[in-house]
């Protein structure tokens, strides 16, 4: 549909072209005398169709500038666009004011082309001005925007000024459930936005031929629902896709730039190609870490024995919260309840171990 909308872009062009140049070039070659060819029907077919052949060979190629445009527009975000094509405007303005004092000095080649110059010079350095200096312009409005409403005795400003929050979910933490709970708390700001193909990704999990892929395939989707009937949070469904990337974790880095959004996950590498890219990630395992109760060495606690250690002797034990806990000689009590009092505590990426021995033992 693009080709041919350029094609005829091209066929418009060509008459054009043929009615403003071929007339002076039917004088030069002495073709002016001929009625037949020195009409401007004529000039108009003949431009039109040269430039209608043309477009054959290079249709192509303009829709694949038109597409590279587009691709790097649409990475750009919205107010780096914004204030680009204001200080564009600016440019193009000034460049104008310029050209007009320059056409009163009646100087036949300055006049003619320096205001093309200049309309092309401060047109770029008018983009490339606002820019690259938004941060400052941003701050700018925003401050003019508070003293206004400062005196205006307004006090929800913060309110009205607020930037929508987004957070992105990928596949895991759906998967996984506990952004529901944690939702329902009312800790998370903002909108939860679910991108379509996360949703796809989803919907091959739980339609496959694996029994424990479609159950937690299946608990992903309700995890889905009880989110969206849920007033704690709003969650939207984002139709935005890139189709030249097939992995689903760099679609999601892709949209969140786009977006300014956060991304929501438990998925240790994708945690990673966040931070590589500079996309803010907020992890659930860190915050599950980050909430577990804190224990002291010296602490008594009251634990089930449930299984044998690694180590000769050992035994382990597991807190309400999934927290490891190694009881050095507790290999004699499994099956059974014992305090046992905290040697030392060990902090790795995968969470939190606690090492104890039973009270009534001395501890090292």
């Amino acid at each position: 549909m693009l080709k041919r909308i350029i094609q005829i872009a091209f066929l418009f062009i060509g008459g054009a072209l043929g009615f403003v140049f071929l007339p002076p070039l039917y004088e030069i070659i002495n073709l002016s005398s001929n009625p037949w060819i020195n009409n401007p029907y004529t000039s108009v077919a003949l431009g039109a169709l040269l430039l209608f052949l043309l477009s054959f060979s290079l249709s192509d190629y303009c829709v694949k500038f038109i597409n590279w445009m587009e691709e790097v527009l649409f990475k750009l975000p919205a107010a780096d666009l914004f204030f680009g094509t204001l200080g564009l405007i600016v440019g193009l303005i000034v460049a104008y004011f310029i050209g007009f004092a320059i056409e009163r000095i009646n100087i036949p080649i300055i006049t003619e082309f320096v205001p093309i110059i200049l309309s092309i010079i401060l047109g770029y350095l008018g983009f490339r001005v606002g820019f690259k200096k938004r941060e400052e312009l941003i701050q700018i409005f925003s401050k003019s925007g508070v003293g206004t409403k400062k005196k205006a005795g307004e006090n929800n400003i913060a309110v009205s000024q607020e930037k929508t929050l987004y957070k992105l979910l990928d596949t895991s933490v759906i998967i996984d459930g506990r952004i529901a709970d944690i939702a329902n708390t009312g800790f998370i700001e903002g909108v939860l936005v679910v991108p379509q193909f996360v949703l796809t990704e989803l919907q091959h999990i739980a339609d496959s031929s694996d029994t424990l892929k479609r159950t937690r395939g299946r608990r992903g989707l309700d995890m889905l629902k009880k989110l969206q009937d849920g007033k704690a949070v709003n969650v939207m469904i984002s139709e935005e896709d890139f189709d030249d990337v097939h992995e689903v974790d760099l679609k999601l880095v892709r949209l969140a730039k786009k977006m300014g959004a956060k991304i929501i996950t438990n998925d240790f590498n994708l945690n990673k190609v966040c931070e590589l890219h500079h996309v803010p990630v907020l992890n659930i395992n860190e915050l599950a870490n980050a909430v577990k109760p804190i224990v002291i060495p010296g602490e008594d606690m009251e634990v089930v024995v449930i299984k044998d250690g690694k180590e000769q002797d050992q035994g382990v034990a597991y807190l309400d919260d999934g927290t490891m806990i190694v009881v050095e000689g507790g290999r004699n009590y499994i099956g059974q309840s014992i305090t046992v009092t905290v040697t030392s505590v060990l902090q790795t990426s995968a969470g939190r171990m606690i090492f104890a021995k039973p009270k009534d033992e001395k501890v090292a």
